[in-house]
This record gives structure tokens, C-alpha cells and sequence, in this order.
């Protein structure tokens, strides 16, 4: 699949991808695609599917301003603080879920 595509494609079928598409989907989506692609004509069965992009979930979190939110939060954190990072990844996740 062309990266131009694959810049902008909010999801993207699994016998779309390979490994060189870990950047766009992850490294367990572009295995799926790899195994697809290298695998199925062999009878390795593997299901088919589609990935999120990271594109995607960008997007996501601009939506509404949780970008901001998250890296206004991450900047006043202090990292050594170690309840003080499971509070903020906990809030983060929350802020996600909602």
C-alpha cells in the first residue's frame, strides 16, 4: 500500500500490510499483514481483519482537545513520582474511555 495512503487511511485491511508498516498500525497489525501476505498461500490460516492506524487515533485525541488535555497533564508530572504517574495514567485512560 503507498504511503501516501497509508498517511492518511484511518484503517487499513490486514492483507494490506507488512512490516514495514509498523510506524502506521503497530507491530501486531503489521504482523498479521506479514502472515498474510507470506503465510496464506502455504494454508497457514490467518484471520482476516483491519487495523487502526495511528493516524486514526491522532485524530482521535485531537477531537475535543484530548491531545492538550493529556499533554498538559504530562507536563506538570513529575516522573519520578511514582503514584503520581499511576494517578495520571489512570486519568488519561479515563479521559480516553469518556
Amino acid at each position: 500500500m503507498s504511503a501516501a495512503y497509508l498517511a492518511t487511511a484511518l484503517v487499513v485491511p490486514f492483507e494490506h500490510l507488512r512490516m514495514t508498516d509498523v510506524e502506521t498500525v503497530g507491530g501486531k497489525n503489521a504482523s498479521l499483514g506479514e502472515m498474510i501476505s507470506q503465510l496464506a498461500a502455504s494454508g497457514v490460516r490467518v484471520p482476516g481483519g483491519f487495523a487502526t492506524t495511528a493516524y486514526a487515533f491522532r485524530r482521535f485525541l485531537k477531537q475535543g482537545g484530548l491531545d492538550a488535555r493529556i499533554a498538559d497533564k504530562l507536563a506538570t508530572l513529575d516522573a519520578d513520582d511514582v503514584r503520581a504517574l499511576a494517578e495520571a495514567g489512570a486519568q488519561i485512560r479515563q479521559w480516553v474511555v469518556e
